[in-house]
C-alpha cells in the first residue's frame, strides 16, 4: 500500500468516491422505479373502461373555435390529444392521432412534448401539422416541463429540467429554455441572454429562465427568471438577447389575447411548492390575485380577455385525476370546472 493511499487524505478521497458511487447508483435505481411506476399507471389508465364520451368528429370540431388539450379520460384514448368546441367544453371530445405529455396549439401547428420509455427514457419535442402528422423534431435538452408557440407558429419555446429538480425551491434547480424558429433555421438558449434587475446585470451561475409566452411581433416575450432564491417576471427580446425584470415573485407567465395583461403564479407567502394565480396589468403595473385559492402548478392559458384556464390534480391515485378549471381574470366570482379529465389546454380560434 502506498503512503498516499494509507494517509488520512487518501482515506477521505476513497470514502468520497464510494459515496459518489452510492449516490449515482441510487439515482439510477430511483429513476428506473419512477419510470416503471409512471408506465404502469398509464397502462392501467389505457386499459380502464372509458369515463367520458370521445365520439365527436374531429374535422367538425376543428372547423369552429376549439380547445386543444391532453385527454386524461381512462380508456384507450388516455394521453391522446383531444379537442372540444369552446361553446361545448363538457360535450363529446374528438381524439387526434397524437399522444403527448404536454401540448400547445395554434390554428397552424401544434407542439407535442412526450417521453419514450424503455431501458433508457428519451424526451422529444415534435412540431405537428394541421393534420397532426409530424413536421420536424425540435431541439430539447432535458425533461420537458413547459411549451408555447407564437401566434403565427413561427417560434416555439420549450423549458426542460436539466437535472430533474422541481420548482419548489427557486435557484436550487437547473432549467434549459430554448426558443426555436419552427422552420428549423435557428435556436436561442434564453439562459444566455443578459438579465437586468433594477438596471443591474445578474451574472450569477444559478440563473434560470422558464415559462415563455410570446407577443405577436415574433421578437418580444415574457418569461420567469430566477437567481438567489428570487423570481421575476421578465420582458425579453430575441433580437437584443436581453431580459428585463418587471416585478418580483412571478412564475410561468401567460399573455392575454389583447396583450394588456399577464397571468402568472405567485408564491405570495405560500408554503414551499404552493402558488396562487395573479394577473399583472402591463399599463398600471398592478396585480390582482384571483379567486382560485388552491395551489396551481401550471402555466395558465387565457380562454379570452376575461377568463383563464389551468390544470389541477383531482387527488387520489388515479392516473387520469386531472381537470381543467376556469376563473375570472379580475379576481371576481368563483372557479368552476371547465373540462373534466383534461390537462395542458390551448385555445385555437
Amino acid at each position: 500500500m502506498t503512503e498516499e493511499a494509507s494517509s488520512p487524505a487518501g482515506t477521505r478521497s476513497r470514502w468520497r468516491l464510494l459515496a459518489l458511487v452510492v449516490i449515482v447508483v441510487a439515482a439510477l435505481v430511483g429513476s428506473f422505479v419512477f419510470v416503471q411506476h409512471a408506465r404502469n399507471r398509464q397502462e392501467k389508465a389505457a386499459e380502464a373502461p372509458p369515463v367520458n364520451p370521445v365520439s365527436a368528429d374531429l374535422a367538425a370540431v376543428e372547423a369552429v373555435p376549439h380547445i386543444v388539450f391532453r385527454n386524461t379520460t381512462q380508456g384507450q384514448g388516455y394521453g391522446r390529444v383531444a379537442v372540444v368546441p369552446i361553446t361545448a367544453p363538457a360535450g363529446p371530445r374528438a381524439l387526434t392521432p397524437a399522444t403527448c405529455d404536454r401540448v400547445y396549439a395554434t390554428a397552424k401547428e401544434s407542439i407535442c412534448l412526450y417521453a419514450k420509455t424503455g431501458i433508457v427514457t428519451s424526451y422529444h419535442a415534435t412540431l405537428l401539422g394541421q393534420d397532426w402528422s409530424p413536421i420536424r423534431e425540435l431541439p430539447l435538452s432535458g425533461i420537458p416541463s413547459r411549451t408555447r408557440l407564437s401566434r403565427d407558429s413561427t417560434l416555439s419555446a420549450t423549458t426542460t429540467f436539466v437535472y430533474g429538480h422541481s420548482y419548489a425551491s427557486p435557484g436550487q434547480f437547473s432549467t434549459a429554455t430554448l426558443i426555436n424558429r419552427t422552420d428549423g433555421s435557428h435556436t436561442d438558449n434564453v439562459e444566455k441572454f443578459t438579465l437586468l434587475v433594477d438596471g443591474k446585470e445578474i451574472t450569477a451561475s444559478d440563473r434560470n429562465v422558464w415559462g415563455v409566452t410570446f407577443t405577436p411581433d415574433d421578437d418580444h416575450f415574457f418569461a420567469t427568471a430566477a437567481s438567489g432564491g428570487k423570481t421575476w417576471l421578465v420582458s425579453g427580446s430575441i433580437a437584443e438577447r436581453k431580459l428585463v425584470a418587471l416585478r418580483q415573485d412571478a412564475e410561468c407567465p401567460s399573455l392575454s389575447p389583447d396583450g394588456t395583461k399577464v397571468a402568472f403564479k405567485t408564491r405570495d407567502g405560500q408554503p414551499p411548492g404552493n402558488w396562487r394565480v395573479a394577473v399583472y396589468d402591463l399599463k398600471t403595473h398592478t396585480a390582482v390575485k384571483l379567486a382560485e385559492t388552491r395551489s396551481v402548478d401550471d402555466q395558465v392559458e387565457w380562454l379570452d380577455d376575461k377568463q383563464i384556464m389551468y390544470g389541477l390534480p383531482r387527488g387520489g391515485e388515479g392516473a387520469s385525476a386531472t381537470d381543467v378549471w376556469l376563473t375570472n381574470a379580475d379576481g371576481s366570482g368563483k372557479p368552476k370546472m371547465f373540462i373534466a379529465d383534461a390537462w395542458s389546454p390551448a385555445v385555437v380560434r
